[in-house]
């Protein structure tokens, strides 16, 4: 039997946690299973502390195009490099789920026999086995990638997205919590940012800060709860923009955590409320109680893959979900999303946190 795999996944935050159901059904087939992993900088810490993982190859797309940009004997030469990377690990079978015609076509440059995955629109003409995909449509995104584990006779079992954060990082977290005066009985922490993967149209994922802020200071009136602000860098403009709106005292520590951090932080919160992003799916995989809000974007398809106490927020316009095979809808006025009313996000925290 196979026993060395790589599984190829380029994509966000939320993406690359979707594939953990997937890894833990290869270990309960072949416990002794070598496992590579290719993904993006930015997701891959998540994926370098995982013991379940034995290596991980850094692959951004940005970063390659920029070099290609620069120079195409330095792009050659990078991807010469790459190859040679995934060829020296000997790897039998590849779980390519990049939707691309490329990965499949330099990992059968790296001598990888079987080389399985999702074929987007019949584009992947060197996969030995693959399964036809028009976009995500009816169910979760983790069910669409353990389907390739079944075509190629794998046992597939029911398994969770959750993950182990490293004692370290846990440690970090009490020390971080105890300094900060934030008690673990009855932590809220909000994330109001997220969408990074949509770039300049993260707004069409995001809340309104207005809403959050009011949403803020009823929990802590109401619940008397430790609430803590939490986002990347890029979103601290946000997360100040709440804490200035809100009148009680919060703590912001938003663009001050790295990934690994956060989803300690979330492991130890009471509740996460989240948008529809790489944050809640993290807060999932640390298993916490979440509340997500969901505006264009199908929570089947993107939502929590868990059965736990989640609670997913909508405003059930007709127009809802319009985000289908990659592509939003053309749309300005976001009802979806900015129609989402306080009372009913407070409802859902009050249904967890009480």
């Amino acid at each position: 039997m196979n026993k060395r795999f790589l599984i190829i996944n380029p994509y966000g935050i939320g993406d690359v946690l979707f594939t953990v159901p997937l890894i833990k059904n290869i270990k309960a087939n072949v416990p002794d299973a070598f496992i590579g992993y290719v993904a993006n900088r930015r997701a891959a810490p998540l994926l370098e502390e995982w013991p379940a993982i034995d290596k991980v190859t850094i692959y951004d797309r940005d970063e390659y195009k920029a070099v290609s940009d620069r120079s195409k004997l330095k792009f050659l030469k990078l991807l010469h490099k790459t190859r040679k990377e995934l060829a020296a690990e000997k790897y039998d079978m590849v779980f390519d789920l990049s939707l691309t015609w490329y990965a499949g076509f330099y990992c059968r440059l790296a001598g990888i026999k079987e080389r399985v995955g999702l074929n987007y629109k019949n584009r992947s003409p060197f996969l030995t086995k693959k399964k036809f995909l028009g976009g995500f449509e009816g169910r979760h995104v983790a069910e669409f990638y353990l389907d390739l584990l079944r075509l190629t006779g794998f046992t597939v079992q029911p398994q969770s997205m959750s993950i182990p954060v490293p004692a370290s990082y846990d440690l970090w977290a009490e020390e971080f919590l105890r300094a900060a005066n934030l008690s673990t009985e009855n932590l809220v922490v909000i994330c109001p940012g997220g969408g990074a993967s949509w770039g300049k149209d993260a707004a069409f994922k995001r809340w309104p800060a207005a809403q959050y802020a009011e949403l803020t200071q009823r929990v802590i009136a109401d619940f008397h709860a430790d609430v803590i602000l939490m986002g990347n860098q890029a979103e601290e403009s946000l997360c100040k923009e709440i804490q200035s709106l809100v009148k009680w005292p919060l703590f912001n520590a938003c663009g001050t955590t790295n990934l690994l951090q956060t989803m300690a932080i979330l492991k130890k919160s009471r509740l996460a409320v989240v948008n529809d992003g790489g944050l809640l799916h993290m807060a999932v995989a640390a298993g916490t109680r979440t509340v997500s809000i969901f505006g264009p974007v199908d929570e089947k398809v993107y939502g929590p893959y868990s059965n736990g106490p989640h609670r997913v927020v909508t405003n059930p316009v007709a127009c809802r979900p319009c985000y289908r095979n990659f592509r939003r809808a053309a749309c300005e006025h976001i009802r979806c999303l900015q129609g989402v009313a306080v009372e009913g996000v407070f409802s859902a925290v009050k249904d967890l946190i009480t």
